[in-house]
């Protein structure tokens, strides 16, 4: 179901809709581009967000474009690792819904940043994962051959992805404080926004080889 060579009938969109093909093209394009952030680092982002969206095309793409920017392999696991950890901390912090939804909490509000306190009753509920969790997620941002401005970075990508608030204040909040300027904050977040479109758009080609 999931070929290499199938992605050159991605050509075929070009024929079947051609304004909004050439639009998402010229987008993605300028997405990519050197800007406040490096189109090196903007892949290793790309290559951390494929791996979240589970496009295998994108991870194809993006992995081969990394590689033309000079991304290493040891870059791509510590951006991995991140993307590994969010994904994780995603499910952690909606914890504070899940309890709060068990306790039968009766309030309207369903999101509120304050409730992201509740999780602290998984270090009682579940010690041992709840320990060796966060010994995971402090190591998957520490600084390595990545820095720790560039790990905040594709958390705050990620955490979009995932479309986690807690994680998104926690990351933003984090990477603020690492020195990420408004204007990297915006290219990362176009970057994520641009996977999470190019998943979509990759998969047109499942669609295409079942089309009739």
């Amino acid at each position: 179901m999931y070929n290499k060579a199938d992605i050159s009938k991605l050509g075929q969109l070009n024929q079947l809709a051609q304004r909004p093909n050439q639009a998402f093209h010229k987008w993605n394009a300028a997405v990519f581009k050197d800007g406040a952030l490096s189109a090196k680092l903007k892949e290793t982002i790309a290559i951390a967000s494929a791996t979240v969206t589970g496009c295998p095309y994108c991870i194809e793409i993006h992995t081969g474009a990394a590689q033309q920017a000079g991304v290493t392999k040891e870059e791509a696991a510590e951006a991995i690792f991140v993307a590994t950890a969010l994904k994780a901390g995603s499910a952690f912090a909606h914890s504070a819904n899940s309890l709060r939804a068990y306790e039968g909490a009766t309030d309207e509000g369903l999101y509120e940043k304050a409730y992201f306190a509740k999780t602290g009753a998984l270090q009682k509920l579940a010690p041992e994962a709840f320990t060796t969790f966060i010994n995971f997620s402090n190591e998957a941002v520490a600084p390595g051959v990545l820095t720790a401005k560039e790990k905040e970075i594709i958390a705050v990508a990620i955490a979009h992805i995932t479309g986690c608030p807690y994680c998104i204040e926690l990351h933003v909040t984090n990477a603020k404080a690492q020195g990420v300027t408004a204007e990297e904050l915006a290219e990362t977040v176009f970057v994520a926004s641009a996977l999470n479109a190019g998943s979509a758009f990759a998969h047109s080609i499942n669609v295409l080889n079942a089309f009739q």
